[in-house]
């Protein structure tokens, strides 16, 4: 008797999110329909595809070194340092591109040296520093997932390759060449994803008519231009680019084939001699390109935190509201979708969960605007059309996080409470809370970091009492104001972190 409303319910949320990803998407293919692009567009499209293209291959080029060290070497702080490379996921992208102008901006750390060495300086701005950005918030992501295939070779494959008397090149080629194989083109085509829906890395750093993605190019058609009809088709091709990227990325992500194991934990052999000195340049490298430009934020930021611009204290508390409601909304259904999929599976929950990775936030807030604007000024309606963009992105990951534990759940308990009659409120607060604590927290943790640094949606429709944080620091960063904008940085890389870290212990707590 209970089953049918619970389908009902899984079913009910599937169909509120598609029609949140679908409305605004509609209102683009309406309203772009028929519109031929310019010259101008297309190069943006090109540009769009090629940063992207070389971003991910240079992000996974130099991840495979770091992950191979991280995978056969053991020392002390290496649990540390895996910690850090998921670090950058939750980073605000508008901190990490100030960080990288400290160091690498015409008066930043690297050119400082160059000029007092009588070497001409680099150039950060344009498609060198969109790239450069993208690898530092991408290497870490792209080395986790290497990792994880380095770490899924079973410990009896290791063992028979050192039986067999394996060197380093023999190991290479029978054990880790068929893994990276099947690894690497799933890491390329899921970082170029990401890569094509950046936003705030090509607003500071690229621009220009040599420069702009479509991304930016739709930004500029709706804020500067006013002209929706060519931002619509221009979020269409991004549309259409970015579901090709997404689906190629999920059916090259496959298994690598080599069997099954006992899940024994057995390093890789770690060889000495050059071996070990390029692993170790290798991890020192990773962690220095990591940590100099979040530690040039700190350095930058700590003067400036006693005389800070009025706008960033307000803007601060939007984002932190912002945030916390993002994360209720997104925790809440996320943890709906999973307990719906794990007690009845269903291919529209699937579906809807999973649509919105092809979108971006800028795709989604065109449309929004498209909706919107008739009937309202878009600008009051700011914050709430970002808070729904950020649930709408954010809940694929979240989804994604508590499946297999509601999956668990429901296998272990399942039965027994439904022979018990525990539905309803009883049900949650006495078996499913307490038992998903751990994941809900980690997942709230993901949602309010992640709203927390978004400057997307934000950017379209806000003025100057809607402005979130990463649109204050951005506005400082363009005006140049290099010590306000570091300190607010330093304001929103504090919160996002705090917000992460509140959550996440937060929910350990409970489940302990």
């Amino acid at each position: 008797m209970t089953a049918a409303p619970r389908r009902d319910t899984g079913s009910l949320l599937a169909l509120l999110l598609l029609a949140l990803v679908a409305a605004p998407l509609g209102a683009v293919a309406w309203r772009g329909a028929g519109l031929t692009l310019g010259p101008a567009d297309w190069a943006a499209v090109r540009f769009s595809v090629t940063q992207a293209a070389l971003s991910a291959l240079i992000s996974t080029l130099l991840a495979i070194p770091v992950a191979r060290a991280l995978a056969r070497r053991r020392f002390a702080g290496r649990g540390a340092l895996v910690t850090l490379m998921g670090a950058p996921f939750l980073l605000p992208a508008v901190v990490a591109v100030l960080g990288l102008l400290a160091i690498f901006g015409r008066s930043g750390l690297l050119n400082s040296g160059l000029q007092a060495i009588g070497l001409p300086p680099v150039q950060i701005y344009g498609l060198q520093g969109v790239v450069l950005a993208h690898v530092f918030l991408n290497l870490p992501l792209a080395t986790r997932m290497i990792l994880q295939g380095w770490q899924a070779i079973p410990a009896e494959r290791i063992r028979l390759a050192q039986s067999l008397g394996f060197d380093p090149a023999d190991t290479f080629r029978h054990l880790e060449r068929p893994m990276l194989r099947e690894v690497l083109p799933g890491v390329v085509l899921i970082i170029m994803v990401i890569c094509l829906t950046s936003f705030a890395v090509v607003l500071t750093l690229g621009g220009g008519p040599k420069a702009t993605t479509i991304e930016l190019a739709i930004y500029q058609a709706v804020r500067f231009d006013f002209d929706l009809g060519r931002a619509a088709g221009l979020a269409m091709v991004q549309l259409a680019i970015g579901a090709v990227a997404a689906l190629a990325a999920w059916l090259l992500v496959r298994p690598a084939g080599l069997g099954a194991g006992l899940d024994r934990d057995t390093a890789l052999p770690a060889p000495r001699g050059w071996r070990l000195w390029a692993d170790g340049f290798a991890l020192f490298a990773a962690t220095l390109f990591l940590i100099l430009p979040l530690l040039a934020v700190v350095i930058r930021g700590l003067p400036g935190l006693t005389d800070l611009p009025a706008t960033v204290l307000p803007a601060a508390v939007r984002s932190v509201l912002v945030a916390l409601v993002s994360a209720l909304l997104t925790t809440g259904l996320a943890l709906g979708f999973a307990l719906a999929a794990a007690r009845h599976p269903r291919p529209l929950i699937e579906v809807a969960a999973t649509l919105p990775l092809a979108t971006s936030g800028l795709v989604l807030g065109t449309g929004l605007f498209l909706l919107v604007q008739p009937f309202a000024p878009p600008m009051t309606l700011a914050l709430s059309v970002t808070i729904l963009v950020n649930v709408a992105l954010t809940l694929p990951y979240l989804y994604r996080v508590l499946l297999p534990e509601a999956r668990a759940l429901h296998a272990d308990y399942g039965r027994l409470a439904d022979s018990l009659s525990l539905t309803g409120w009883p049900r949650l607060r006495w078996l499913i809370l307490p038992r998903l604590a751990r994941p809900l927290g980690f997942g709230a943790g993901i949602a309010a970091a992640l709203s927390m640094g978004d400057l997307g949606v934000i950017a379209l429709f806000a003025g100057d009492r809607q402005a979130t944080l990463p649109l204050v620091v951005q506005q400082l960063t363009g005006a140049y104001r290099m010590e306000a904008a570091a300190a607010a940085a330093l304001i929103l890389v504090t919160l996002s972190f705090a917000l992460f870290w509140a959550c996440d212990a937060g929910g350990r707590r409970a489940a302990a």
